[in-house]
């Protein structure tokens, strides 16, 4: 299955992009393997003809609002996101016509509707400085409660207003469980994500997206990292930092977080098969492109590192 997909890729003029919480079998055909804000810049920058989104609905719908142009596919069409389904567009209306005098903030795991009613998208990467450089001094953040806290926590000069959303990968982690690992690895480096709730995110070393974890680890001379991010990561981090003629100091990764059952639900035969078939195509009004496209890119014109 690789070497047909290897075959479509380049007969079709097509790249595939996947997110760090892929199978491993599909980093191995993959164009690039990255967090969401470097995917959504590795999509703009691009002259492939069709992307084949390795990860969830609004990832594939973001590098399309880049590329209008372009073919996006997602091997899956179910392949959603439940962090993405906890806000409305009608709900976010309401909260603005409440409050009109603050910013609003969508993270990336938003539908292009809800990008289309916000100011700028942002991700766990750039959050801070997102929201920083918008210029209300009140920003309603969605639809992450958890990472909004944390950005309010490291901006206190603004409002950050959160909204009631999680991601049930990083809600689930328990303080039980870090206590027994940490118990376990006492020498290891606690890494997690700003999605996980406040009280795992005390008990970290680090706080940080998945861009964020890679560059720590690679810098770092610890040789144990428990791992606060969908269990997918720890493919990439091994990759990253696999040196086969330093076996015995090799660093070893331990997860905290269980799989994500959506990005799981993109597997190798449907890769194949979306390139094959040129399926499922994901499609956007154009009314809503254009506003939603428009937050997306002040994202990325206002970003300055894409790990934080």
């Amino acid at each position: 299955m690789q070497s047909r997909i290897r075959e479509l890729k380049s007969k079709k003029n097509a790249v595939i992009l996947a997110h760090s919480y892929q199978l491993p079998e599909i980093y191995d055909v993959a164009d690039a393997v990255a967090d969401s804000f470097e995917l959504a810049v590795a999509a703009q920058k691009t002259k492939a003809a069709i992307i084949v989104f390795a990860g969830v609905h609004f990832m594939a719908e973001s590098a399309k609002l880049l590329n209008p142009k372009k073919k996006v596919l997602l091997p899956d069409r179910e392949a959603g996101c439940f962090l993405a389904d906890c806000v409305t567009v009608e709900k976010l209306r309401e909260k603005k016509k409440a409050r009109p005098e603050a910013g609003v903030v969508a993270y990336v795991n938003s539908t292009a509707a809800v990008k289309a009613e916000s100011d700028a998208c942002c991700t766990s990467a750039n959050a801070i400085e997102i929201c920083r450089k918008l210029p209300q001094k009140q920003i309603i953040f969605v639809p992450d409660g958890n990472l909004g806290e944390w950005v309010g926590e490291n901006l206190p000069e603004k409002e950050i207003i959160t909204w009631p959303g999680s991601c049930y990968v990083h809600a689930r982690i328990s303080e039980e469980k870090v206590l027994a690992a940490q118990k376990l690895h006492p020498e290891a480096k606690i890494l997690v994500h700003p999605e996980s709730p406040k009280k795992i995110r005390a008990l970290a070393d680090l706080v940080a997206g998945t861009g964020g974890m890679s560059k720590f680890v690679k810098n770092s001379a610890a040789k144990e990292f428990l791992i606060g991010t969908e269990s997918g990561m720890l493919e990439k981090l091994r990759r990253e930092n696999f040196i086969p003629a330093e076996a015995g100091t090799r660093k070893k990764f331990f997860a905290l977080a269980g799989e994500c059952i959506n990005m799981k639900k993109i597997t190798l035969e449907k890769v194949l098969n979306s390139l094959k078939n040129e399926e499922f195509e994901i499609k956007v009004d154009a009314k809503t492109a254009a506003a939603a496209r428009h937050s997306l890119q002040k994202m990325i014109d206002l970003s300055t590192t894409t790990a934080l």
